[in-house]
């Protein structure tokens, strides 16, 4: 066992939940960005290029701060930002280009229940009768949004069994990263920024070789000049802002609720479907209700009797 923590008991801490929920939109509206970036990069080097152009934007406000870490959390962090960001980011990007959106984020969705889960387990972290509804609302509202829409696109014999493979690979390694960041802010890691920026670091770090012997990428569409502000605001929000307040949420919120909360992102981006030319409909409007009431019962804000 990893770590021992005592259950939760009574509302949790505002900040904690707020980061959770913020870093939940910066992800959604990184999604929107991502989308509309025109490029030929691979999975794997659109992944390392966030990655790297996230380390340059977080390192100088990370060293600013005094570095007080156990060699412990220092390598439990280095192998979240391996697991989590360098294999899991390269897989869900590649099962996105085989699955499209909806049924990529399908699957991604079991992660609150995975992780929570999984912390029972390692870290001894035991959600409250009311906390494990919340996360199946929260659950139900992001399955009912992915659902909103299917992809029409026409894919090669075989792409289907891959992405399927891919995305179920990317959420244990998403859980798996989350529980490892979790752990080793519990034993004496950092502060949040610059755990959000070692985890980079190890995710970058580690790709570089992979990625050295690669051919080049074909010759992207022009003006390329177009290509770095959406690149750079994608990266800002979801990368940088996000990690950097997932890790705030991790350190203050057991990972199964912390998780939970971080998957509303396709909930918080109902409002931006409009600039997709997407109509939530009658799902739309349930799902942001169920995950209200989830919200508000992971966070402990509302009480049932016996929880």
């Amino acid at each position: 066992m990893i770590a021992t923590l005592p259950p939760s008991r009574g509302p949790l801490s505002a900040a904690p939940v707020a980061a959770a929920l913020a870093a939940a939109f910066c992800w959604a509206f990184s999604s929107l960005l991502w989308r509309r970036l025109p490029t030929s990069l691979s999975a794997a080097r659109l992944n390392l290029l966030k990655n790297l152009l996230a380390v340059a934007l977080l390192l100088p406000l990370a060293l600013v701060l005094p570095w007080r870490m156990a060699p412990r959390a220092l390598v439990l962090l280095a192998l979240s930002g391996v697991l989590g960001i360098a294999l899991g980011d390269t897989l869900f990007f590649a099962a996105l280009r085989r699955l499209g959106t909806r049924r990529t984020l399908t699957i991604d969705a079991g992660g609150p229940a995975v992780t929570s889960l999984a912390g029972v387990a390692l870290l001894g972290e035991v959600p409250r009768p009311a906390q494990w509804l919340g996360i199946a609302l929260i659950t139900l509202a992001v399955l009912l949004v992915v659902h909103q829409r299917a992809p029409r696109e026409d894919q090669p014999a075989g792409a289907e069994a891959a992405g399927v493979a891919l995305a179920l690979g990317a959420l244990a390694c998403g859980s798996g990263g989350a529980l490892l960041a979790r752990a080793g802010l519990l034993a004496g890691g950092p502060e949040p920024l610059q755990a959000a920026t070692l985890r980079l670091a190890a995710a970058a770090l580690v790709m570089l070789p992979l990625l050295a012997g690669l051919p080049r990428a074909v010759q992207g569409p022009r003006p390329a000049g177009r290509r770095w502000p959406l690149a750079l605001a994608a990266t800002l929000l979801g990368t940088s802002a996000g990690i950097a307040l997932q890790q705030t949420a991790l350190a203050g919120l057991p990972g199964g609720l912390a998780v939970a909360l971080l998957s509303t992102a396709p909930v918080m981006a109902l409002p931006l479907a409009a600039l997709e030319g997407d109509r939530p409909g009658w799902r739309g409007g349930l799902a942001a209700a169920a995950a209200l009431a989830g919200v508000s019962l992971v966070a402990g804000l509302v009480g049932l009797p016996g929880a």
